[in-house]
């Protein structure tokens, strides 16, 4: 039966989200089990499509991506794919008309595999919008059911949450990007080393499409609003610590938030979210 191989996908679809992400995994934790599937399902593709033009340098990388490209593709015109993290997706662009975000992001994800440098601030937002706003905008579908009025009303906070998300990660990561994939994401150090000038401006930035974001996040449906509410607050804290680090400190390691840190983060999160003080 079909059934049983949708619910044992959707199960590996779980545990890449799993393995991957604790963070992101503790706030699908807190969403409705109505809409969990879904986010599982989107997670898991969108994390090994990354994985495969970031992190599999030992093996023919561009073969690899375009043949999971093309297992996608094919998914959809079948309804099915023996890959179960494309079988779980494939069903989540179906039932929530993800097509094009789903397209926007495998091109972005194509572009990792030759693009090293963005010095241009269109290339730089063109990237975000295909690797982190269309994710954002693919949860928001669920998120609303597919409700257009509200997802039109959201889906500009949700482009800003997922821009924001995805400026802190390549901060954090900056040592990491640069050593070991030889990338470089911020236009503002095309030809510059990141120093506590430049870093000022992108943490500027990063604030503000915090401070847009934040405008969705308390309008967003009660089935996901504290999920990513969680998230959100995780995330300014991170962006907080970048802040206070010096230049130097974020070239020579990664800036983590530690488990005690994230169980305050949760509580009092819970407690604004019960007493309606977002």
């Amino acid at each position: 039966m079909k059934a049983l191989f949708d619910i044992s996908s959707l199960k590996c679809s779980k545990i890449v989200t799993n393995t991957y992400s604790t963070s992101f995994s503790l706030g699908i934790k807190l969403f409705a089990p109505s809409i969990r599937p879904a986010i599982y399902a989107i997670y898991g593709f969108v994390r090994y499509a990354d994985e495969i033009v970031d992190s599999f340098e030992d093996y023919k990388q561009e073969a690899l991506f375009y043949d999971f490209v093309d297992d996608y593709k094919k998914s959809l015109e079948r309804r099915i794919s023996l890959n179960p993290i494309i079988n779980s997706f494939q069903e989540v662009v179906h039932k929530y008309d993800l097509y094009t975000y789903a397209d926007d992001f495998l091109k972005r994800m194509e572009a990792d595999l030759e693009v090293t440098d963005y010095t241009t601030k269109e290339d730089y937002e063109n990237y975000i919008y295909g690797s982190a706003d269309v994710v954002g905008l693919m949860c928001l579908r669920v998120f609303v059911n597919n409700n257009e009025e509200k997802f039109n009303a959201l889906k500009l906070s949700a482009k800003h949450l997922g821009s924001a998300f995805q400026k802190v990660n390549f901060l954090r990561d900056i040592k990491d990007d640069t050593e070991n994939l030889g990338r470089s994401y911020f236009p503002n150090l095309a030809n510059a080393t990141l120093n506590d000038t430049n870093k000022k401006d992108i943490i500027m930035d990063i604030e503000e499409d915090f401070q847009e974001a934040y405008k969705g996040v308390i309008q967003l449906p009660i089935e996901s609003r504290l999920g990513v509410y969680i998230a959100y607050r995780y995330y300014i804290k991170l962006l907080k610590k970048l802040k206070k680090a010096d230049s130097k400190k974020i070239l020579n390691g990664r800036i983590r938030i530690s488990n005690p840190i994230k169980f305050y983060i949760l509580t009092k999160s819970l407690i604004r979210y019960k007493l309606n003080a977002f």
